[in-house]
């Protein structure tokens, strides 16, 4: 489906930034744009920063209806800084928190939660609901073969017997001329 990702430019608080950006809404289906502004608001401006594909693939569905379950559901935005005219590439947005997870590890990107519409919402959950499976949970069974039981591998060779494992090294002496 595609989405919409609107980006919001306030002034900025400290001398050293001019401007703050601010991921605020996702619009869904909307057209094609770049950086076409929707609304502005005194020295606030919102734009129509990009539209983007937001996928969905049958093997997340446990990190959509974790998405889903949260008290505020959201989509993801992942933006990159960048030199030009417009200050944000918007790189992906997901309904995957997980994933949006993976690209805050690297500390390169800009990950911004949005609120989710209700509609968007009713479509994620329509596709976790045809595609998603439990899995079993299946404990593990340990190996029943005793290990304690054999002594190989044990110590250095250089070790002639077991009482000289504990054994401190002989004190040399020198001799002062």
């Amino acid at each position: 489906m595609p989405l919409g990702v609107v980006l919001r430019r306030l002034p900025g608080v400290t001398r050293w930034a001019s401007h703050s950006w601010k991921a605020v809404a996702v619009l869904p289906g909307a057209g094609s744009a770049d950086w076409q502004e929707l609304r502005r608001e005194g020295e606030a401006v919102e734009y129509h920063a990009a539209t983007l594909l937001l996928e969905l693939h049958g093997a997340e569905t446990e990190a959509y209806l974790h998405g889903l379950s949260a008290a505020e559901p959201a989509i993801y935005v992942v933006m990159r800084e960048c030199p030009g005219d417009q200050p944000l590439e918007v790189v992906l947005v997901t309904a995957s928190p997980y994933e949006a997870q993976d690209y805050t590890d690297s500390g390169e990107e800009i990950v911004e939660k949005v609120p989710m519409p209700a509609g968007l919402m009713a479509w994620v959950q329509g596709f976790v609901t045809d595609f998603h499976q439990d899995e079993a949970f299946v404990k593990r069974k340990r190996d029943k073969t005793r290990t304690d039981l054999t002594q190989d591998g044990i110590g250095d060779p250089r070790i002639a017997t077991a009482a000289d494992i504990y054994a401190s090294p002989a004190r040399q002496r020198r001799r002062v001329h």
